[in-house]
C-alpha cells in the first residue's frame, strides 16, 4: 500500500533540518575564518565557489558531448566540448575574482529603529583595482512570519528570505547600497549576518562569502499607534527664594522694592547696614512635572504593551517640547528636554529586561547582554 500523505510529510522536514544543521556548521566554520569588524576585504580565504544548478546541467551536457564525440569520432565534437569546458574553467576564475578584493563597510541605519519596522541598513562597496559586476547582497535569515490569518493557508510554506540587493562597482570607485532588514526583537542587537554572492559572468558558478559586521543596533520598542494622550503633569514643590532664618523675625528676605509695605521692612537690619530689606512672605510656587511611569499603566497591559505606550509618549512629549521624566522599575530619569534626554529614555526602554517576543525562524541577530 502506498504511503499516505501524512506519513510522507516528516521526510522533507527531516531533510530541511539536516540542511539547516549543515548550513549552521558551515557558517560557524566560515565566520571563524572571517573576523567580524566594521569593515572587511574579501580574500581567497573567505570567498567560496561552487557550480550552480545551471552549472551542473552544463557539466552533464559536456559529458554527453564528450561521449558522443568519442563514439562517433567527431573532431568538431571534441573541439566544441573542450572549448566549452575551457570557457567554464575561465568563468570560474572570473567569478571568484569578481568578489576577491572587494571592500565592504557597514553603516548604522539613520534615525530611530523600532521593533517590527523595516530598517534600511547601509553598505559602502569599494571595487579596488577591477570592475565588479552583478554583486548580490542580503541579510541572512528569513523575513517575519505571515499573520495568523495566513498561517493556516501557508502551513507548509516557510518564511521567504530577505530580497537580494544588486549593485555594480566600477574600478577605483565607491558604491552605496541599502539593505532591507526587520529586527526580530528589541534591545541591543548585532548587525545581521551578511551574504555576498556573484554569478558573473556565465551563471554556471556561484561565489559567495559570509560576514558579520561588528556594529551594534539599538532596537526600540514598537511605538503604540494610535497612543492615548499624555498623562497629566504632577504638581511638585518649586524652587522658591533663598530662605534666611535667624532671630525668629522672618521666613525669608529680599531687597526692598518700590511699593512694598513699610510693615514688611526689617528696620533692625536697616539700622545695622543702612540697606532696606523687606520680609518675603510669598510661598515657593508649585511646579508641574510630566512623569511617564511604567507602574501607573493599566494592569491589563503586558510588559511589551506598556513599553510600546511609554515609547510613544516619550516621542510625543519630545515633539511638544514638554519637560518629562521616565520611571521604569527601580530606574529613574529626571524631567528634562532635548535630543540627549530623549535618547537616554528610549535606550532605557529598549534595554528593559522584560519578556521579549519570540525570534523568527532562521538566523537572527544576537542580543547583547
Amino acid at each position: 500500500m502506498p504511503p499516505s500523505a501524512d506519513t510522507a510529510l516528516p521526510q522533507p522536514a527531516a531533510s530541511n533540518t539536516l540542511r539547516d544543521a549543515f548550513a549552521q556548521r558551515f557558517d560557524a566554520w566560515a565566520l571563524a575564518r572571517h573576523p567580524a569588524g566594521g569593515s572587511t576585504r574579501l580574500t581567497h580565504r573567505n570567498v567560496y565557489i561552487l557550480p550552480t544548478r545551471t552549472g551542473w546541467f552544463f557539466a552533464l551536457l559536456l559529458l554527453v558531448l564528450l561521449v558522443l564525440s568519442i563514439n562517433y569520432q567527431l573532431n568538431l565534437g571534441y573541439l566544441l566540448t573542450f572549448l566549452l569546458a575551457g570557457s567554464a574553467m575561465m568563468a570560474m576564475h572570473v567569478t571568484h575574482n569578481n568578489l576577491r578584493g572587494l571592500q565592504l563597510t557597514a553603516r548604522p541605519p539613520e534615525g530611530l529603529l523600532h521593533q517590527g519596522q523595516s530598517a534600511r541598513l547601509g553598505l559602502l562597496l569599494q571595487g579596488g583595482a577591477r570592475d565588479r559586476w552583478g554583486l548580490a547582497l542580503r541579510p541572512a535569515g528569513t523575513q517575519a512570519t505571515p499573520p495568523a490569518s495566513q498561517k493556516k493557508a501557508r502551513r507548509k510554506a516557510s518564511s521567504p528570505p530577505y530580497p537580494w540587493a544588486y549593485a555594480d562597482c566600477a574600478r577605483n570607485s565607491e558604491t552605496s547600497l541599502t539593505l532591507s532588514w526587520t529586527p526580530p526583537r528589541r534591545g541591543l542587537l548585532a548587525w545581521p549576518l551578511l551574504t555576498v554572492e556573484s554569478y558573473y559572468p556565465l551563471g554556471v558558478w556561484t561565489a559567495w562569502s559570509r560576514w558579520q559586521p561588528q556594529i551594534e543596533l539599538l532596537v526600540l520598542p514598537a511605538a503604540e499607534h494610535p497612543a492615548p494622550p499624555l498623562p497629566p503633569a504632577r504638581p511638585t514643590p518649586g524652587n522658591g527664594p533663598a530662605l534666611a532664618r535667624g532671630g525668629g523675625e522672618t521666613d525669608g528676605v529680599r531687597a526692598y522694592r518700590t511699593g512694598d509695605s513699610l510693615r514688611h521692612v526689617l528696620w533692625k537690619k536697616f539700622a545695622r547696614s543702612d540697606e532696606l530689606i523687606s520680609r518675603d512672605t510669598a510661598q515657593p510656587k508649585a511646579r508641574a512635572e510630566l512623569w511617564l511611569d511604567f507602574a501607573t499603566l493599566p494592569v491589563q497591559l503586558d510588559t511589551e504593551a506598556r513599553l510600546s505606550r511609554l515609547c510613544a509618549w516619550v516621542l510625543a512629549a519630545d515633539r511638544t517640547g514638554t519637560p518629562y521624566g521616565l520611571q521604569l522599575g527601580g530606574q529613574q530619569i529626571r524631567p528634562a528636554t532635548g535630543a540627549a534626554h530623549r535618547a537616554a529614555c528610549l535606550r532605557l526602554l529598549a534595554l528593559h529586561p522584560g519578556p521579549l517576543l519570540q525570534p523568527r525562524s532562521g538566523a537572527a541577530p544576537r542580543v547583547k547582554s
